[in-house]
């Protein structure tokens, strides 16, 4: 069995299973990205609910496996060569898992980059851009009243959405006929976008039908559907 006692974080959030995956986690886009992945490959994984609320992912304990505070991260006690791995950043996240577990990424060469590459441009454009509208749109900046902000950043998604559409047109997933960790980076936050954000109105998602298919076709996958919910917003028992 490992032994993952010299991993500060496992004094606040101990492990109950040890030889199992540990993901440290919550679910809000990012979050969920590696539930999703976790629930898809069916690899053994102990969740840990890094409460916002009470600043958990501010704790020292937290800060030892993420210096940059961020959710999700995750300790792999079966990791290369068979040494224990911490591991932070979702992406990264999601291309190591894939590569652990032969799943989810393409096995030919141009088109694992290709899902690469759609991973970092969620990584470096979806996430950011519809994070910050959804900071104007629904949460504190909603109350500025000065709307320039909301709207270089509505203008942005809605440009970011063109973007998925035309490339989404006559594909069934971000890489051609095959489901991957584009995907699962990627809808997620388009999820919450029209969801949680209520942005839909503001940015014309209805403009989009492409990725309205595969928004549609992503969320009745059983192992998203459960990924979306996991962690829970209370330590489970």
């Amino acid at each position: 069995m490992s032994d993952l006692s010299v991993f500060p974080i496992s004094r606040k959030w101990p492990a109950a299973h040890s030889e199992r995956l540990q993901l440290y986690s919550l679910p809000t886009p990012n979050g969920v990205k590696v539930s999703i992945m976790l629930e898809e490959t069916g690899l053994p994984y102990e969740p840990h609910t890094v409460s916002f609320e009470t600043n958990d992912q501010m704790t020292p304990e937290f800060m030892s496996l993420n210096p940059n505070n961020k959710i999700p991260a995750i300790i792999d006690p079966d990791g290369p060569g068979g040494a224990p791995l911490a591991l932070f950043e979702s992406g990264a996240i999601l291309i190591y898992l894939a590569e652990k577990t032969g799943r989810f990424m393409p096995q030919d060469a141009a088109e694992r980059y290709q899902a690469i590459q759609w991973v970092m441009f969620q990584v470096g454009g979806i996430g950011p851009m519809f994070g910050q509208l959804g900071f104007f749109h629904k949460f504190a900046g909603k109350d500025y009243d000065d709307k320039r902000p909301r709207d270089r950043y509505a203008a942005e998604t809605k440009r970011l959405l063109g973007v998925l559409e035309g490339h989404l047109a006559g594909r069934d997933w971000m890489v051609g006929k095959d489901y991957s960790i584009a995907d699962i980076a990627i809808f997620p936050w388009v999820r919450n976008l029209v969801g949680f954000y209520a942005a839909g109105e503001l940015v014309g998602f209805s403009e989009f039908p492409n990725v309205q298919r595969v928004l549609d076709a992503f969320v009745a996958r059983p192992a998203v559907a459960r990924g979306l919910e996991i962690p829970s917003r209370t330590p489970a028992a």
